[in-house]
């Protein structure tokens, strides 16, 4: 294997920093979303001058110097709503902040103190959550006499910030991370390299604990026919032929006689940090719906994430023919990015169809780690350009002279040349699928990087 300077092998390894959550809540219109895309460096919240219009939880990742978090974004907070849409936004703002590690309570320096803040407040008071007053807009105001007010709500020293134009979102973040007492260091975890972390994600009730019950042969995980009856991502170990595999399932836990909560179970963050901390996502479909929103925003995570993946499509004995078409037809058109991961048709319930489903994860998880020499990836490399030239930009031809690994779990491929920006994303595809077939990698994506060579002749020529 190469050693190179420009990327080191990563074996994947290492142990996952567990990013602290931050849920961002108040009445609507007081700039939510503005401070989730600050945070976040993004612009994945809509933001708009229209009271009412984040409605659901968004997610989103950030990072301040070398600490990363999760951010929440909710849409306007009405604790004692009792109908209709306010209902159903409350009952997504008090999961954000079931899930939150600490509640940033956004409100409006402009608008002034409101019914719907004392009442917010009060909320916040009660469950006791760790949480910052936030007074947002506070741009060209005076810390003084126009945010005393908000010292009514009881809730400790009011945070001016302009999320608009970036001020004071450092300083809040630094009080967030100080109150919450977070290590200077990542934490280094000892963990048995042989081990594969196996993370079964999935919407709600689609037959997760159940399938994990039938693996281990016992009722280890206690499954309701009703859904998200799980919290926190529980790790189960198991060992399956030799191989040990740690199994983390992220919805399905619950003990007896626990008195369920009216607001949704289904916990977003516990199935991210699953799904971070995992070797390979098995992820779960219903048969009987088919692929939803939510299946693919999972599916997207874990591919960004650049996790391996393995699909089983559950409850396959319970739909017909036609149901059957749909729901391949539904894969096909919904999951496309998915095209690396094998699919399986599985009943958890009946045991159907679950061996090869773990012959796909054994794949996935050994494709993921797989190791790559420097001259294999360089004659491929140059086999695949003398089968096709990448295509001229101009008056530029890309040249490609080497290629060598640079990670693991994904597996990376850096290739080095001259004028490499020019080449396309179709010419990538083409490489990667002559790289998947040589060394038979399934179910784990694999990332191609271009590294163009300095031009030794620029100078002289720009003189």
């Amino acid at each position: 294997m190469a050693a190179s300077s420009d990327g080191d092998l990563n074996d994947g390894s290492e142990s996952v920093q567990v990013k602290p959550v931050l849920a961002l809540v108040g009445r609507p219109n007081v700039g939510k979303s503005t401070l989730f895309n600050r945070l976040t460096k993004s612009r994945d919240a809509i933001v708009a001058d229209f009271a009412g219009l984040t409605r659901d939880r968004h997610y989103g990742n950030g990072r301040q110097g070398r600490q990363e978090f999760i951010v929440i974004d909710t849409g306007g907070f009405e604790p004692d709503a009792s109908s209709g849409i306010y209902k159903e936004m409350a009952k997504q703002t008090q999961q954000a902040v079931a899930e939150a590690d600490i509640v940033f309570f956004v409100v409006d320096a402009r608008g002034g103190l409101s019914a719907q803040d004392h009442d917010i407040a009060q909320y916040l008071r009660k469950i006791g959550k760790p949480c910052l007053l936030v007074a947002n807009k506070a741009e060209g105001m005076r810390e003084g006499i126009q945010l005393t007010e908000f010292y009514e709500l009881g809730l400790g020293e009011v945070i001016a910030i302009s999320a608009a134009h970036g001020q004071g979102t450092r300083g809040l973040l630094e009080m967030a991370f100080e109150s919450l007492q977070l290590p200077d260091e990542p934490e280094d975890t000892e963990t048995d390299p042989s081990v594969v972390k196996l993370a079964v994600a999935g919407r709600p009730n689609v037959g997760k604990s159940t399938l994990i019950n039938t693996w281990l042969g016992e009722e280890r995980l206690v499954a309701f026919d009703m859904p998200g009856t799980t919290r926190d991502a529980i790790s189960v170990p198991f060992e399956r032929q030799g191989q040990k595999f740690e199994l983390i399932d992220t919805a399905g836990l619950r003990r007896k006689g626990k008195v369920f909560e009216a607001i949704e179970k289904f916990s977003v963050v516990k199935t991210l940090q699953a799904i971070e901390s995992a070797h390979v996502v098995l992820l779960l479909l219903d048969a009987e719906q088919g692929v939803t929103d939510q299946d693919a925003h999972i599916a997207g995570y874990a591919l960004e994430s650049g996790r391996a993946m393995v699909l089983a499509v559950n409850k396959w004995d319970a739909v017909d023919e036609y149901q059957r078409q749909l729901v391949q037809r539904s894969i096909e058109n919904r999951l496309p990015f998915l095209s690396f991961a094998n699919i399986h048709f599985i009943s958890a319930k009946k045991r159907q169809g679950l061996g090869p489903v773990w012959t796909s994860i054994v794949q996935a998880h050994q494709s993921a780690m797989c190791k790559m020499s420097t001259p294999i990836l360089t004659r491929l490399l140059l086999e695949a350009v003398q089968f096709q030239s990448p295509q001229r930009s101009g008056m530029f031809r890309p040249k490609m002279r080497y290629a060598h690994q640079g990670g693991m779990n994904p597996p990376v491929i850096v290739i080095h040349g001259n004028s490499l920006e020019h080449v396309t994303d179709s010419y990538k595809r083409f490489l990667e699928s002559r790289f998947r077939k040589a060394f038979k990698l399934s179910g784990t994506p694999l990332r191609i990087e271009m590294k163009t060579s300095a031009n030794p002749y620029a100078d002289k020529e720009s003189s």
